[in-house]
């Protein structure tokens, strides 16, 4: 008599979600591999398109030219001292200025582009988990700065004379602190913005408005109404802060901790806005 082994099949163990994000844990080295290669990504994505490349870089740096030119041996009077020249002043704030461009106005439309495009939601829906895909943003977005104040320097040394930094680890506390606090006001202007057509008008004006009443083209002089009003926003902060680093005026303080604070909040505030409103999906539909 033969019997019939039934066999009950098992019960299969449920699958994530497709439309669940993946967030994943941090595992060490593997993941720093996998960062690393997410920036590799990015920067493939930057240097693809050769024209925004050129003008991302090179806007600081033919303005630095430019005005660097025509400055020639002038110097500056406006609280700054008669010895000062005023390409050294331009080296300083053209610094600022490849900073906050690449962390806050590029970034910012980068980020509305692609969430309105759909690709945010994408890669939240992606097998690679979303911090790293985040931090190669971030980290990409940094690296363009960097090579902006990089190519900087090198003019400002080669073709002006020797103007680095009197104060080198003020200057990269400066670059540091910057870098974050500009990133975050980035991400959380980015949250601000409806939609890609109001992305480039409504960043652009609060970029360049601030820069003009912040002394980027010309030097502020202290105690009056536009130093106040520039001193609430982080712009002239930035500027402030590289300035004395490049020790202007002569005999400040290299270490402008009140200016590096005021960045430090403003970044904790764009932070705030970035985590209350911050959207994978497209906003319009």
């Amino acid at each position: 008599m033969s019997t019939t082994a039934s066999s009950t099949p098992s019960t299969p163990s449920p699958s994530p979600s497709p439309s669940t994000p993946t967030t994943g844990s941090f595992r060490g080295l593997s993941d720093i591999r996998l960062v690393g290669r997410q920036v590799w990504y990015e920067q493939l994505s930057f240097w693809l398109n050769p024209l925004g490349a050129f003008f991302t870089l090179g806007f600081s740096v033919f303005f630095l030219v430019l005005l660097g030119a025509v400055a020639g041996d002038s110097k500056i009077n406006a609280g700054y001292g008669s010895s000062v020249k005023l390409v050294q002043y331009f080296l300083g704030t053209f610094i600022a200025y490849a900073i906050i461009a690449a962390c806050f106005t590029v970034l910012a439309q980068t980020l509305v582009n692609r969430r309105e495009m759909g690709l945010l939601k994408r890669l939240r829906l992606s097998p690679v988990p979303t911090w790293s895909l985040l931090s190669a943003i971030f980290l990409s977005t940094f690296l363009v700065a960097l090579l902006q104040v990089g190519i900087l320097l090198a003019v400002g040394t080669v073709g002006f004379g020797d103007y680095l930094p009197a104060h080198g680890l003020a200057f990269i506390v400066t670059i540091v602190i910057g870098l974050f606090s500009f990133t975050a006001l980035g991400i959380g202007m980015s949250t601000l913005v409806p939609n890609p057509d109001a992305a480039g008008p409504m960043i652009s004006i609060v970029f360049f408005v601030l820069l003009f009443l912040s002394g980027l083209w010309f030097p502020i002089k202290p105690g009056t109404t536009l130093a106040t009003v520039s001193s609430y926003f982080p712009v002239r902060h930035l500027i402030t802060s590289l300035l004395a680093s490049f020790n202007l005026p002569p005999g400040s303080n290299p270490w402008a901790w009140h200016d590096l604070g005021v960045m430090a909040i403003w970044g904790v505030g764009g932070v705030l806005v970035a985590l209350r409103r911050w959207r994978w999906a497209p906003r319009r539909g």
